[in-house]
């Protein structure tokens, strides 16, 4: 459920050139929008920076989001960016805390709808419990954007039993997936001009901080790896891995979860699932010897639910990901050479 936030009295319609000139016009937009909906005591101060009370090892990490369209079916721009960089430092083994937000705004860009956006950022942040400390807001002249781009910078502190990183996985690891895969992608495509279809299809956009901290306090470091599977889909995050680690990886076709609406949009339009932008799973890389414990834990877990084991990682085929099919019949799953499709995060 999205927040109710009405939208203050603003003095125009639409974003101008002046909104960026650092003036008044600046200063208006952002009392009456970024400041008021996102405060806290840390932005309040209105710095060039924020200074934060971290102690300790942490992760630090930052994205940019130019998705088109920007809203789209369960969630827009806005949410996209703040649940993108968050689930970015819970892949690192750390508690998400603080964020910075940087806007890039056409001229001419509705303020109804950068309300919008400024909401959905607003309901990210206080699903996965993280605060917007600092930012900035630029203007571009009208054709040298396309509404509105986002860059969310995060940091966070290291979780204690959190050891992860390629050099851990072993052969003889599984490999699980935390729920249906290319949701995200077939979801923006069910609204891009030109390729619109009948679906009740919406974005897996979530947070997924809480998530991996309940999976680390227990299992701590049997997990070898977190990675989230965004651009470029289950395919390119294997294999990116399966090049670090110079071992195998070995899938089986029937142990992918996808939804059932997904997979035939998939086929009617001619794409592989494996290669189809995610935003609210992961994928992780666990010892053997505790996955169906973990799988079994992660199953009872809001957004877990349809968590699979896919796959372990071999001594055959190094560099390699190979995927078994329903017949047993086997093929390599090659990185995508080019870009299948554009625009999605």
């Amino acid at each position: 459920m999205k927040l109710n936030c009405p939208m203050p009295v603003l003095d125009y319609d639409i974003i101008t050139l002046g909104h960026g000139s650092g003036g008044l016009l600046t200063n208006r937009l952002l009392d009456k929008t970024i400041f008021d909906i996102l405060q806290n005591d840390k932005l309040e101060t209105r710095h060039d920076g924020a200074i934060l009370p971290l102690e300790g090892k942490y992760a630090f990490s930052t994205d940019s989001f130019v998705i088109s369209p920007i809203f789209f079916p369960g969630g827009d721009i806005g949410e996209l960016a703040v649940n993108g960089t968050v689930n970015d430092i819970a892949m690192c083994g750390a508690i998400p805390q603080y964020l910075s937000l940087g806007f890039i705004i056409e001229e001419g860009l509705k303020m109804e709808e950068f309300w919008d956006v400024l909401i959905g950022i607003k309901y990210a942040c206080e699903k996965a419990g993280v605060q917007i400390v600092t930012g900035d807001t630029k203007v571009v002249e009208k054709g040298s954007g396309d509404k509105i781009f986002v860059n969310t910078t995060g940091i966070g502190v290291l979780h204690p039993k959190a050891n992860i990183g390629s050099e851990n996985i072993k052969v003889g690891d599984k490999i699980i997936v935390s729920g249906n895969i290319a949701t995200h992608g077939v979801a923006i495509l069910s609204v891009r001009k030109g390729l619109e279809f009948e679906t009740t299809i919406e974005s897996d956009t979530r947070n997924l901080n809480f998530i991996v901290k309940e999976l680390l306090d227990e299992y701590g470091e049997d997990i070898h790896l977190f990675r989230d599977p965004t651009r470029g889909g289950v395919a390119a995050t294997l294999n990116e891995i399966a090049r670090d680690i110079q071992q195998g990886i070995e899938l089986k076709q029937i142990a992918l979860p996808i939804d059932s609406q997904v997979d035939a949009a998939c086929e009617i339009l001619g794409l592989d699932p494996l290669y189809v932008a995610n935003e609210g799973i992961f994928i992780a890389f666990v010892d053997g010897s505790i996955a169906d414990e973990l799988l079994k834990k992660l199953k009872k877990m809001t957004y877990g639910e349809d968590a699979q084991i896919i796959g372990e990682v071999s001594s055959d085929h190094p560099g390699k990901v190979i995927i078994e099919s329903a017949i047993g019949g086997k093929r390599v799953v090659n990185m995508q050479v080019g870009e299948q499709l554009p625009r999605i995060c």
